[in-house]
C-alpha cells in the first residue's frame, strides 16, 4: 500500500452536515492500523475469535499491499478503522451488516463472507459440542 500526503491529510467539515454525525476521526497509516487491529484482537476478543480475526486482518493487509488506487486505500484503511472502533467498544456484538454495503459487495467479497460465516457456525458448533 503506497501511501501519499493526500492519503494521511485531516479531515475537514467542508460539504458535511453538521450535527447530523460526529466529524470522522483523521485516518490511521496502514502499519499503527494494523497493529491496532492485531492489538484489539488480543485485548477484547476470545481466544477463538481473535485467531480467525487476526488470520482474516493478515490476509486482507497483505492482499491490500499493492494497491495503488487513493480511494480504494481511502476505503479500505476506513472500513478497518470503524471494525476496530466497533470493537474496542463492544458495538459489533449481535450487529447485523448493514445492506447497503452488502449490495455494494463484489462476489469475491461475499463468498469471502459466505466463508467467514461457515467458520463461525463451525467453531460455535464444536463449542456446543464440548459443553454437552
Amino acid at each position: 500500500m503506497k501511501l501519499s500526503p493526500r492519503l494521511l491529510a485531516n479531515p475537514t467539515t467542508a460539504g458535511s452536515t453538521q450535527g447530523l454525525k460526529p466529524a470522522p476521526l483523521a485516518l490511521l497509516p496502514p502499519i499503527p492500523l494494523y497493529r491496532r487491529l492485531l492489538r484489539s484482537h488480543r485485548k477484547f476478543l476470545p481466544k477463538e475469535m481473535r485467531v480467525l480475526g487476526d488470520q482474516y486482518v493478515k490476509s486482507e493487509f497483505r492482499s491490500h499491499r499493492d494497491v495503488e488506487n487513493p480511494m480504494h486505500i481511502i476505503g479500505f484503511l476506513t472500513e478497518w478503522q470503524m471494525y476496530a472502533q466497533k470493537v474496542e467498544g463492544d458495538a459489533w456484538k449481535g450487529e447485523k451488516l448493514d445492506k447497503g454495503k452488502i449490495d455494494k459487495m463484489s462476489d469475491q467479497q461475499l463468498g469471502q463472507l459466505y466463508e467467514l460465516m461457515q467458520a463461525i457456525q463451525v467453531q460455535s458448533r464444536e463449542k456446543g459440542g464440548e459443553d454437552s
